[in-house]
């Protein structure tokens, strides 16, 4: 996977819950027998979907039709018509997320198949597709218990798949329509006929010179257009609801953690809990906090919980029940080492994913021959006439501007788009509060900067963003961090976190896991796309102690999950741009 190298960055169980073992892991069904019914009942429900397409775009039998035309006229048939083939399209999209046990797709279902029972019996008496819907509408309400997970935030990943689905399913009521209803036109369609009629409803003004012989043969060539509009209409709210639907913290709960973040926060990764792209988990004391991001099956936590340390285990255990109500997997990105055995107590696997370096701070010097070398950098570009400056906040907009110039620029170089998630982005009203220091050239033009920002309790301080120019004069980076180090060593500080190495140190020892060995491997034989030694190279010149980062995650069955809702959440799931080298 890749990081941004500025700043290296369901299941439930079923039990008796009034005494639960919370020690033992509650995100795996234990009940085989349960797991086939969720898997049975969300086949039967796409099942369902797919007869209510059949079924509507197929007439009746002509003696109940008969016989309802009695009681009511074709349009209200025709309707019945309509809205089986709407909720089966809807039927269709909730199969996936019944079988995670939502509790609004459940609900949603139970609506659904009410319409859909009412429209079979409407349009013609149907009453073996209604036996189906009633026997399907009974079975979830006899496992409503199960449906307890809650929806998941909304994305425009959500909203594509959606737009997608109804595309194809009113390509697929258009062609089956078109393809069995032969006697209701003057032609008879075969399959290729029957999908270039249906996009031709759509790109012809004519409709292709379609003739219907029927009343029920113009219904539903006028229903395609009904069909399409409601479905589209469907996916392009799905798009939307992103924007028109934000269940974001309110100020109280951002208030709540930005007091416990100050209180308790000892990492690098504290500041970035308040960023607005994280949820809140908050204990079941309600002293600690963890900042998480939910993808798909994965809730990803950052770092360790924040909070006393005599809370930790409590936080843990509640978070990782909160994801099983919610059908995630639970995962701990980043975490430091000290409670690396309290996760392997409670049932969670572990695994190295690279090494932070640490600047001491107490012992850096550039004196003497171990710092003639480092000398250089500095004595070169003070004689050219660069200078290092560090701003103090709020950072006046003129600044703000000049260095948004610098940060698009690396993006292009770089060929990638801001990660978010581990690290911050270029937000004008983030930056305009952080300490910024900079480098000018002898002109007064901005070539470099990276914005500083405190560890809290943790008498460190780390960078965030870290970026230049595309073209820069040798030695401008170790200039920067060389006058960062001085500064800070001055200021009383202990270390300075150059950030994740990504990768290093994982798999080198004979005790490794296999899993571990074989991230070693991606470590040497992907460096040529991702340069993961030569970053490792560059900040150990600086001679940092290295200390190992963990992902924490359920198991292996759960790990591609976990990866992808990582990626995911890291990229601002703009998976492209976040594969391309070099981003």
């Amino acid at each position: 996977m890749s990081i941004d190298w500025q700043k290296s960055e369901c299941s439930i169980e079923i039990r008796d819950l009034n005494k639960p073992d919370r020690n033992e892991v509650p995100y795996v069904i234990t009940s085989r027998a349960t797991r086939i019914q969720l898997g049975m009942v969300a086949l039967l429900t796409a099942i369902v979907g797919v007869v209510n397409l059949l079924s509507a775009v197929t007439p009746s039998l002509g003696d109940r039709v008969r016989w309802l035309r009695q009681f009511y006229p074709f349009e209200v048939r025709a309707g019945g018509h309509l809205f089986a083939a709407i909720s089966g399209f809807l039927l269709l999209t909730l199969a996936a997320n019944l079988l995670r046990r939502k509790r609004v797709a459940w609900l949603l279902a139970i609506a659904l198949l009410l319409v859909s029972l009412v429209s079979h019996l409407l349009k013609g008496l149907d009453y073996e597709e209604g036996l189906l819907s009633a026997m399907l509408l009974v079975q979830l309400w006899w496992m409503r218990d199960l449906f307890t997970a809650q929806s998941d935030r909304p994305s425009i990943a959500q909203g594509i798949r959606a737009f997608i689905a109804a595309l194809l399913f009113t390509l697929a009521y258009g062609t089956i329509g078109f393809y069995l209803l032969d006697r209701q036109y003057s032609i008879n369609f075969s399959l290729t006929d029957a999908i270039g009629q249906t996009l031709a409803m759509f790109f012809t003004d004519d409709q292709a010179g379609l003739q219907p012989t029927t009343r029920f043969g113009r219904f539903f060539a006028d229903s395609i257009y009904i069909i399409g509009t409601v479905t589209i209409a469907y996916a392009v709210l799905m798009i939307l609801r992103p924007v028109l639907v934000r269940s974001q913290p309110t100020v109280t709960e951002r208030q709540r953690v930005q007091a416990i973040v100050e209180q308790y926060g000892r990492s690098s990764l504290a500041r970035f809990l308040l960023f607005d792209d994280k949820a809140y988990y908050f204990s079941p004391s309600g002293r600690s906090v963890i900042g998480y991001v939910a993808k798909g099956r994965g809730a990803i936590a950052l770092g360790d919980p924040i909070g006393p340390a005599d809370d930790r285990q409590e936080a843990i255990i509640g978070f990782r029940e909160f994801c099983a109500r919610n059908d995630w997997y639970p995962a701990f990105y980043q975490t430091l080492p000290d409670d690396v055995p309290l996760y392997r107590s409670l049932g969670l696997d572990t695994l190295q994913i690279g090494e932070e370096a640490i600047v001491d701070l107490k012992t850096f010097t550039l004196e003497g021959k171990a710092g003639r070398n480092l000398r250089t950098a500095i004595n070169k570009l003070t004689k050219a006439g660069f200078r290092f400056e560090l701003q103090e906040p709020p950072i006046s907009g003129e600044l703000l501007r000049e260095l948004r110039s610098v940060s698009d620029e690396w993006l292009q170089m770089v060929s990638g788009s801001e990660k978010k998630f581990s690290i911050g982005w270029f937000d004008d009203d983030y930056l305009r509060n952080c300490e910024v220091a900079l480098i000018r050239t002898p002109t007064g033009q901005v070539s470099a900067f990276a914005n500083l920002i405190s560890e809290y309790q943790l008498n460190d301080i780390t960078i965030d963003l870290m970026r230049r120019r595309q073209e820069i004069e040798n030695g401008t980076m170790d200039f920067l961090f060389l006058s960062l180090f001085q500064h800070y060593k001055q200021q009383g500080y202990d270390g300075f976190n150059l950030g994740l190495s990504a990768l290093s140190g994982v798999g080198e020892t004979a005790k490794s896991r296999r899993l571990e060995r074989g991230i070693h491997y991606l470590y040497n034989h992907l460096n040529q796309f991702y340069n993961f030694q030569g970053l490792h190279s560059y900040k150990d010149k600086f001679h940092p102690r290295w200390e190992p980062r963990y992902l924490i995650f359920p198991n292996l069955v759960a790990l591609p999950d976990v990866a992808i809702a990582l990626v995911r959440a890291d990229s601002g799931d703009r998976l492209l741009d976040y594969f391309k080298p070099g981003s």
